[in-house]
């Protein structure tokens, strides 16, 4: 959390009596999300609310590592004197929205400023009809093989791997979880209680990714889904506009170690291969979720593609990046992986994912992990 914190840029003197923007984080403890949650605090000055579904501790168990990011996160709110409610509990259900709606009128002034969807989930309930849909990773037409990272007793082997298309209802089971649908909600949901800012803008984070992943991808059911998402956003962004003069993007990322991405067929082995292309150069969520926060708070011109999209991605996808992971991968074998791809990096960003491999932390020591969730800040 510290070098997050410490690779975002401090932001430019505000006057003193500006009050700071009221933002709605959904998806607050982790990947994305945590990255807009800090990048936020530090960068653009938020105030508001984080929301996130993390099991607690028990007697006989730890809490997920999302509980404990949280309440360090709210730590790092409390020292610039950010006020600051994290709520823990499912972001589809209509229960925690009317939370967050009376949270925003009793306690931050009734307007919301900013909202940042990044929720993504494998189940969702919707909440007018009680039908549960379930999200599935699969490609449409036909099957697809392709080549998969995974360790086996800590050491990395290359495996071809099939994956059945999708049939039945699987790409409207997915675009229903992982869609527009719970995005539009929120948005209906707070407007109509008279919630949103003069000039709220709210942004909804995707994907495109490369070819070497199109199948799985964005041209399988997950792809369908962002496509929905995409397409929410033009039609919030209309709503928006003539509601409160606001507006609605996508914001389109670059490829990242994430607990969801890490779940992909081939997207651990294409963002190995890419790290060991880029190198540093890679930008980090962290980086990524900075450029946003300036582009949405006018501290750089927002900047869309012809699609209305914000792309954190271009230095992913340039020609030559991509010719070189493709190379890369043609060439990714159990023998040679260790020298194309940057597995020490994967490895240690897979595990701190989890709170491992954190520098200056000794694994050893006896350790509190009855944290308790952290009260507004």
């Amino acid at each position: 959390m510290a070098d997050m914190w410490q690779a975002v840029p401090d932001p430019a003197p505000a006057p003193q009596d500006r009050e700071r923007p009221v933002a709605l984080i959904l998806g607050s403890s982790a990947g994305y999300g945590l990255a807009a949650t800090i990048a936020g605090l530090k960068r653009a000055g938020i105030r508001g609310i984080g929301v996130c579904f993390e099991k607690a501790p028990t007697e006989r168990r730890s809490a997920t590592a999302g509980w404990y990011r949280t309440a360090a996160t709210a730590d790092l709110a409390r020292q610039i004197g950010a006020d600051m409610t994290w709520l823990n509990g499912d972001a589809f259900s209509d229960g925690m929205k009317e939370q967050v709606a009376e949270l925003l009128a009793q306690r931050y002034g009734g307007k919301l400023d900013y909202l940042i969807y990044s929720v993504a989930a494998p189940r969702r309930t919707d909440p007018d009809t009680g039908t549960a849909y379930a999200s599935v990773l699969k490609p449409i037409g036909a099957p697809h093989r392709t080549k998969t990272l995974v360790f086996e007793d800590g050491a990395p082997v290359i495996r071809e791997v099939e994956t059945a298309p999708a049939e039945g209802d699987d790409i409207e089971q997915t675009v229903a979880v992982m869609g527009g649908a719970d995005w539009e909600r929120w948005i209906d949901h707070l407007g109509d209680r008279g919630l949103l800012a003069d000039g709220f803008t709210t942004a909804a984070l995707s994907y495109i990714g490369s070819p070497l992943t199109a199948a799985i991808y964005r041209q399988g059911t997950i792809g369908a889904a962002k496509g929905h998402l995409e397409a929410t956003a033009r039609t919030l962004n209309e709503r928006l506009d003539k509601l409160v003069g606001g507006r609605a993007v996508t914001s389109v990322n670059g490829a990242a170690v994430t607990q969801s991405s890490t779940a992909i067929p081939s997207i651990a082995l294409y963002v190995g291969l890419l790290r060991g292309v880029l190198g540093d150069s890679l930008v980090p969520p962290i980086g990524q979720l900075t450029d946003l926060w300036d582009q949405l708070t006018g501290t750089t011109p927002l900047v869309l593609d012809n699609d209305g999209r914000v792309r954190l991605d271009t230095w992913e996808l340039t020609d030559d990046v991509q010719a070189a992971v493709a190379d890369r991968w043609h060439q990714a074998t159990t023998a040679t992986i260790s020298d194309l791809a940057n597995l020490d990096w994967f490895h240690a960003e897979v595990q701190r994912l989890y709170g491992f491999s954190v520098p200056g932390v000794d694994y050893h020591a006896a350790v509190e992990t009855d944290t308790p969730w952290p009260t507004t800040t």
